[in-house]
């Protein structure tokens, strides 16, 4: 795991940003100038820790050169086959595989490989830069163009580095979608002018006409039905799938462990890993709230696969502290409690491994979450397309005290009339229109601003509503929730972090499955339970759900209104303390609170 940068700007400071990804590639370091283009890499050293495979990597007559950050899974097969077409290796490494690949079969190379990876490509023959990033976005890449000058990163704080002079201008709309999502959606980051490149994207940039000339999704997330098959061929091809996918993200020329909650998902990806690693090194997380941790569960499965297991505790004192850290660890707005343990348990783990396995992604692809099946229970209920009775509502319920038999009911009634999409938003923790109507003013929102746009885009009213829901989860919460939490958490401390459950094979399996079949008699993950109830106790297949966000004792931290809090802490917009349980008195003075556009400027503060 890596941190890339480049663009096409002469006068930026490619060493300073390249700098602030030290803590992604802590191994090796270098700036190339390409012509009109400049590259650079900060590496983490994992296949071929040889200084013949740095990045930037240029092909033997120098007409293209990569920075890759990532893995490719099965990359010795691609190999193999490219040696076939007379492509010479000099190196161990995936990125020449990735480099020859291009070289091969040009801009589509990357339909031919699994992985997870943002690439970028200075291809002089046609004076272009190409970015690609992952099917299910496991790796970041932002770009920056202000219709001269274009620039990418790893991470937004890179693209900070490149200069003084970028005028970068928050972007209101991306920090009242924070109420809505939690984060803030891709395309969009906290600047106007700066992007998240979309999951599954191919851009292409003209260096010498200074001009974006395609940008383009080279993958979509089948939902084509296969025909049915009985379960257990449905659940012997899944085993062999995850078992194909877990042997070869162990390939790694430094020590590789794994991460085990206790959970499920974590429980399989240690079961099988245990097949292919003697003494497999797992590592857990626990809270001082007994009653939240899983660390018991954690222990059975390290015993009963005989890991070396080690376990932290993340103690409700550290919230506060990990909650000041959140800025400097996303760049944006970011509101996942669950990013203070993970943080947590990577830093146990990189003491001993350089490589962990997750098992993310298998609620997404196997239906997990325990909101799926109330929201269809809602949906029953009432919800409509029209957002009428559910907006006083929704305003009253925000105006009782919290804990408070009324409020209880003045929210059920209110997630029972309520549309769709907003109901979703309520299930996920965001804030609904209603209720962000503040802030609404305050960011000078369009009043005919659509809040559920991200969800809109994804929601496919042709597909049954569990997988309706999985289809949304997986282009939405997934990429820009799940999976930024854990690469900037485990990256934070230079430990690269697999995720077997998302190779290509087990993501379009698990989609190609009718919905009965996946849940198995409508339980959650039902096929995949079905799948290993004789490889894992019952105790970890038949028990609730728990979720890996801090306990809710912990909510003292931020007065369990952790969204708010954050644009008031770290980015400055002040909300109606009234609203709140408490007063903070930490925000930007009131001095600094301007009106019309400067107004935004004001609200967030660039780092130093």
């Amino acid at each position: 795991m890596c941190g890339l940068v480049g663009g096409n700007n002469p006068e930026w400071r490619y060493d300073l940003a390249a700098n602030s990804l030290t803590h992604r590639g802590p191994d090796a370091q270098q700036i190339v100038h390409l012509g009109p283009v400049t590259f650079g890499f900060a590496r983490l050293a994992v296949i071929d820790p040889t200084r013949a495979a740095d990045q930037p990597m240029s092909s033997p007559g120098g007409d293209v050169c990569l920075v890759f950050n990532g893995e490719i899974y099965g990359y010795q097969l691609l190999k193999r086959q490219l040696e076939q077409r007379g492509h010479a290796f000099r190196t161990g490494s995936d990125t020449e595989v990735v480099l020859n690949a291009y070289l091969e079969w040009g801009p589509g190379f990357v339909d031919r490989m699994d992985g997870m990876f943002a690439i970028a490509i200075y291809d002089r023959r046609c004076d272009q830069i190409l970015l690609y990033r992952d099917r299910a976005g496991i790796k970041p890449l932002y770009y920056l163009w202000d219709g001269t000058s274009f620039g990418f990163a790893s991470e937004l704080k890179a693209i900070e580095q490149l200069s003084d002079d970028l005028s970068l201008r928050i972007d209101n709309t991306a920090l009242y979608d924070f109420l809505t999502y939690g984060y803030i959606p891709a395309p969009k980051s906290l600047y106007r002018n700066v992007h998240k490149l979309p999951p599954a994207t191919c851009l292409r940039f003209d260096v010498g006409q200074q001009s974006v000339i395609q940008q383009f999704r080279y993958w979509e997330l089948p939902t084509a039905h296969r025909s049915v098959m009985r379960t257990a061929d449905v659940t012997a091809e899944l085993s062999d799938l995850i078992q194909q996918s877990v042997s070869e993200q162990l390939v790694a020329d430094v020590p590789v462990g794994s991460f085990l909650s206790g959970g499920m998902d974590s429980s399989i990806v240690v079961a099988t890993a245990a097949d292919h690693v003697d003494r497999l090194k797992t590592f857990s997380v626990g809270f001082d709230d007994a009653a939240h941790s899983e660390t018991e569960f954690a222990r059975d499965i390290a015993e009963q696969f005989a890991t070396d297991h080690c376990e932290t505790t993340f103690h409700q004192a550290d919230a506060d502290e990990q909650l000041s850290q959140l800025k400097s660890l996303y760049d944006e707005p970011f509101a996942d409690t669950s990013a203070f343990p993970t943080r947590h348990v990577c830093c146990l783990a990189r003491k001993s491994v350089t490589v962990a396995l997750s098992g993310d992604g298998g609620d997404e692809l196997f239906g997990g979450y325990k909101w799926y099946h109330r929201y269809a229970r809602l949906l029953r209920m009432g919800a409509t397309s029209l957002p009428g009775p559910s907006n006083w509502l929704d305003r009253a319920h925000g105006m009782l005290p919290v804990g408070t038999l009324r409020r209880k009911v003045v929210g059920a009634a209110a997630m029972a009339t309520t549309d769709p999409l907003s109901l979703y938003v309520r299930l996920m923790g965001g804030l609904t229109k209603a209720r962000k109507q503040d802030y609404a003013r305050l960011l000078q929102i369009d009043d005919d601003y659509d809040d559920c746009w991200y969800y809109r885009q994804h929601w496919r009213l042709d597909l049954p509503v569990l997988t309706r829901l999985q289809y949304l989860d997986f282009h939405t919460y997934l990429p820009d929730d799940i999976l930024t939490k854990v690469d900037r958490a485990s990256m934070a401390h230079s430990l690269e972090v697999r995720v077997p459950f998302l190779s290509r094979r087990l993501i379009e399996f698990a989609f190609s499955l009718p919905e009965h079949v996946r849940y198995d008699g409508n339980r959650l993950k039902g096929v995949l339970k079905h799948a290993y109830r004789r490889i894992l106790p019952s105790s970890i297949l038949s028990r609730p759900k728990k979720g890996f966000s801090t306990p809710p004792s912990y909510a003292s931290a931020y007065g369990g209104c952790l969204r708010e809090v954050i644009l008031a802490r770290n980015y400055g917009v002040q909300f109606d303390a009234h609203s709140l349980p408490f007063r903070l008195d930490n925000t930007i003075a009131q001095s600094e609170q301007h009106s019309g556009d400067a107004d935004v400027q004001g609200l967030c503060r660039r780092r130093a």
